[in-house]
């Protein structure tokens, strides 16, 4: 069996990419020695203001409210470990594995970006759970996003021992999985409860999965419009390069050249190949309401990264300046922000999809059988389709409203601010998870529709490929028959890498 990659977290902080890898594809992860400095000179600090007594929220002070109760020296430890069970409220469904363990590699990298204050041996306890499969089962609602303190509760109580954890693809008690796996459950000394929870791990991590999952829809999407260009047989001026300069709106001109790309030797770029001299807007403006994902997904993935590569936690530790310092780097609302803004794009992009389908389907707009159904209205072909269409196009732009603003005040009005982050992140993943339906519902009618017009001899070799990849999936539809399973045959194909190498820059 081959053994996993490890990356390494040294010098250089991980990237997005790396905790996806980590995360989805089993990478295991090592500390090096720079990393393993850093982490030790905050430590360093934390025990001289435990030993001076000097004031340090998290270290001798209550949380929230309570910062004005004071810790004595005896209470130290036994708060620390106070602290990940007072937290551990959170509810709902228990997080998917994967979520866990970017949760847990973006707490590690928050860690080695050296504010914590953390210990080595914690530290090296999250980077040991990880790299052995032991994944906490934590509830996934809770957090309000100002630091992801209920999640990482739950994380920190279950290596600690306590609580149940997924090992080896069975849920067990916590203490079990630790024993089976030779490793110790986590001993939380002075500052480590709270450097464990105070931080936006959850919706960093997620949010870290996310940037890969919107890139794979971007490729699969502009196929999907490719090869409805070549059923609705399109005008190619749309992306024409020169027309796409005169107003270069964010991310436009870059779509526009993916896909011309992707329409490489098509008969579409003949001169009277089109059927009109200009498409309904879904066709017209994909350019334009793609460039606008992709610039936007650029926004969210800085700020994701921003997040990755630093330390939010309150207090800061100030290795240099041997200094603790209370803050609000917590506060997400500008990476917030962003993927509120994403969700709104893709919920443009859905809006497009949609309407795409529906007019493939409309004889008065695609010049075919109405709902493409190959026995005429006898059969109800496509029609039926219509319906979760509608529905998903309808959650999508439901999920797309904002809900960070305005959160209720918490904690006795101490914590009056915060950003919902992993919740806005999680709604932009569930718009994610309907929009592979929508792309395969649209591959599905643009395949029927190029067979029904009898042009699937004109098709460029990358449509050509695609267009066999979906008949490898799904059969022509010359008798009515239940199409759901047809569904989850494409989304599962557009959920995983583009497979053609002819385009493997997508």
């Amino acid at each position: 069996m081959t053994a996993s990659p490890t990356i390494l977290l040294d010098e250089k902080p991980l990237d997005a990419d790396a905790i996806a890898t980590i995360a989805r594809r089993g990478a295991r992860l090592g500390l090096g020695p720079a990393a393993l400095n850093r982490i030790r000179e905050g430590r360093a600090l934390i025990e001289r203001f435990a030993a001076s007594g000097k004031p340090a929220y998290g270290l001798n002070t209550g949380l929230g409210a309570s910062v004005d109760t004071s810790l004595s020296a005896a209470d130290l430890v036994a708060f620390q470990r106070s602290v990940t069970h007072s937290h551990s409220v959170g509810i709902g469904p228990a997080l998917p594995v994967e979520a866990v363990r970017a949760m847990l590699a973006a707490r590690i990298c928050g860690m080695a970006a050296g504010g914590t204050g953390a210990s080595e041996a914690v530290a090296a306890g999250l980077v040991a759970a990880l790299d052995a499969g032991i994944h906490p089962v934590i509830p996934s609602w809770g957090s309000i996003g100002a630091a992801d303190l209920l999640p990482l509760g739950h994380l920190g109580r279950a290596l600690g021992g306590e609580g149940e954890v997924n090992y080896q693809g069975r849920v067990m008690p916590a203490a079990q999985a630790l024993a089976l796996a030779g490793l110790p459950p986590l001993d939380l000394r002075e500052k480590d409860g709270h450097a464990l929870i105070v931080a936006n791990s959850l919706s960093t991590g997620t949010a870290c999965l996310l940037i890969e999952d919107v890139r794979l829809f971007i490729d699969w999407s502009l196929a999907a419009v490719a090869l409805n260009y070549e059923a609705f047989r399109s005008p190619l001026s749309v992306i024409d390069a020169q027309a796409l300069a005169a107003r270069p709106a964010f991310g436009q001109q870059a779509i526009g050249a993916r896909l011309r790309a992707l329409l490489i030797g098509s008969d579409l770029w003949r001169e009277g190949a089109a059927r009109r001299l200009q498409d309904p807007l879904s066709y017209r403006c994909v350019p334009q309401v793609w460039g606008a994902l992709s610039h936007v997904l650029e926004q969210a993935h800085a700020a994701t990264e921003i997040e990755l590569h630093h330390s939010g936690d309150n207090p800061i530790v100030l290795a240099e300046s041997g200094r603790i310092v209370s803050n609000g780097n917590f506060d997400l609302t500008s990476f917030t922000l962003c993927w509120e803004q994403l969700g709104q794009a893709l919920a443009h992009c859905a809006a497009g999809i949609a309407n795409r389908c529906l007019r493939l389907m409309s004889p008065a707009a695609s010049e075919l059988p109405r709902f493409l159904s190959a026995r005429g209205q006898s059969r109800a072909g496509y029609a039926e389709l219509q319906k979760p269409l509608a529905a998903l196009e309808a959650e999508i732009r439901h999920l797309a409203n904002p809900m960070s603003i305005s959160p209720l005040a918490v904690s006795d009005s101490i914590e009056d601010q915060s950003s919902m982050a992993p919740r806005v992140v999680a709604k932009a993943s569930a718009i994610v998870e309907r929009l592979r339906y929508l792309v395969a519902i649209e591959m599905m009618c643009a395949a029927t529709a190029i067979e029904l017009r009898g042009v699937t001899g004109r098709l460029g070799p990358q449509m050509r490929q695609l267009h066999d990849a979906i008949r490898d999936l799904v059969a022509p539809l010359e008798e009515d028959r239940e199409l759901s399973r047809d569904l989850e045959n494409i989304s599962r194909m557009v959920s995983a890498p583009w497979p053609f190498a002819t385009i493997a820059w997508l």
